[in-house]
C-alpha cells in the first residue's frame, strides 16, 4: 500500500508551481490529476511541478505528467519539472520521457 501524497500551490508571475511531497501512484494521483488539469485548462499559465519532496512515481503518475504536459502546449504554455531524485530521473530517461519534458 502506498504513502500519502501532498502537494502545495504557489502563484507568481504567470507560472503555477505544485511542490510534491510523498509518493505519486494509482492510490494517490486523483487529487493532483485534477488539480494539476484544472489549472492547465483554466487559465493556461506555464506549470513547474517541484518534485524535490516525491520520493516515488508509478505509471499513474507519470501519465498524468503527459497530460497536463499536452493540455499546457494546447495554450502554448510551458511545464517544468525540477527536483527530480536519481531514481525518478532514471524513470524518466528509461521511459525517454526526458525528452519531452523540460527537466531542470
Amino acid at each position: 500500500m502506498s504513502k500519502d501524497l501532498r502537494f502545495t500551490r504557489e502563484e507568481n508571475n504567470g507560472s503555477v508551481r505544485l511542490k510534491l511531497f510523498g509518493e505519486l501512484d494509482i492510490y494517490t494521483s486523483q487529487e493532483l490529476k485534477k488539480d494539476l488539469y484544472g489549472i492547465a485548462d483554466a487559465n493556461g499559465t506555464d506549470l513547474v511541478i517541484d518534485c524535490e519532496g516525491l520520493n516515488y512515481i508509478d505509471s499513474t503518475g507519470l501519465g498524468i505528467f503527459v497530460g497536463a504536459l499536452k493540455k499546457a502546449k494546447k495554450r502554448d504554455k510551458r511545464m517544468v519539472v525540477t527536483g527530480l531524485k536519481d531514481n525518478i530521473k532514471k524513470l524518466f530517461i528509461i521511459t525517454g520521457l526526458d525528452k519531452v519534458f523540460i527537466i531542470e
